[in-house]
């Protein structure tokens, strides 16, 4: 049987797992909860029983792991650094070296979103070109940027946290310690936090009926199918919109990629939240050279980029 490649996207609430051969072509996958309560140490043993009953079910075993982790990862010592969605934090967790002794093969980490941006360049709308930027908004906000082709992580692998871009000083405290980041202004938890405002002051009446008055039930994607109902909860994902194309115009007169990719459950809003993204952009861009040619896309592989990155990672390793 050729070489297994086992790919793991660990999230807040689950930990999606694929396999694929050395062509990059996932045969099988499957997922387990997360349950970080239970510490970084137990989560890595049911995270490797899982590899090793899904490499088992098809009569094999893993020649490299590649997973993702979501916070700051040491991509180059295999240590989680700090993952502030995860109970204890991970600090300083020798999580590859831990997963590796179980598997017995190379394990390999990145950060989530990194490892997702590796994942659109191998597969997805990436492929052809030299300059990419990927965003992803959800929970919260992160990025990923590719030039020459390469994904580029800095001497940690932190490089590209563009949900950490300073938008407005005097706004929101982030956790990250700063005022105004780009994810306190623009992420699903805070356009869902502004729509749950406009329903409770009564200015989003089609938004109340489609979570029955219940506020643990508003969502972005809710929010989105009620926002021509809604005028107020309309204008709130173009606010959205609006913030996040600063943190674009930022980015491409920087580096003037090719492409920016637009990743994560926020993304999902399609045209609703790209139109006034490309609109503003051009604005704010257009004077200084042409942005016709820079491509404002949603993720081509949507849901799948996190995972189908780690399976890049366990074949290709870390970007040199």
């Amino acid at each position: 049987m050729p070489d297994l490649f086992v790919g793991v996207d660990v999230g807040g609430t689950s930990v999606k797992c694929a396999l694929s051969g050395p062509d990059g072509k996932v045969f099988h996958e499957g997922s387990i909860p997360t349950e970080s309560h239970e510490g970084p140490e137990a989560v890595l043993k049911r995270i490797g029983d899982y590899v090793t009953f899904l490499t088992n079910d098809i009569g094999g075993r893993p020649a490299a792991l590649g997973m993702g982790l979501p916070g700051l990862v040491d991509a180059h010592k295999g240590i989680s650094r700090y993952l502030p969605n995860m109970t204890t934090h991970w600090r300083d967790v020798p999580a590859a070296a831990i997963l590796g002794r179980q598997l017995g093969c190379e394990v390999r980490l990145l950060n989530d979103v990194r490892m997702a941006t590796y994942g659109e360049l191998i597969y997805g709308l990436g492929k052809p070109v030299n300059t990419m930027v990927f965003i992803a908004i959800g929970t919260g906000i992160g990025g990923g940027i590719v030039i020459d082709n390469k994904l580029r992580l800095g001497p940690l692998g932190a490089a590209g946290e563009l949900g950490h871009q300073t938008i407005d000083p005097t706004g929101p405290l982030c956790g990250c310690g700063n005022h105004g980041c780009l994810e306190t202004l623009a992420s699903g938890t805070a356009l869902a936090a502004e729509g749950i405002r406009l329903m409770l002051v009564g200015m989003a009446p089609a938004l109340h009926d489609a979570v029955d008055g219940d506020p643990g039930k508003v969502t972005v994607e809710v929010m989105g199918a009620v926002a021509e109902q809604d005028e107020p909860v309309k204008q709130a994902i173009q606010h959205a919109a609006f913030y996040i194309a600063i943190g674009v115009a930022n980015v491409v007169v920087a580096i003037h990629p090719e492409l920016v990719v637009i990743g994560g459950g926020v993304a999902k809003l399609g045209d609703l939240l790209l139109g006034p993204i490309r609109h503003d952009v051009r604005a704010r861009v257009g004077r200084l050279f042409p942005v016709d040619d820079i491509r404002i896309e949603n993720s081509q592989l949507g849901s799948k980029a996190g995972v189908l990155g780690a399976i890049a990672l366990a074949i290709h390793g870390l970007p040199a």
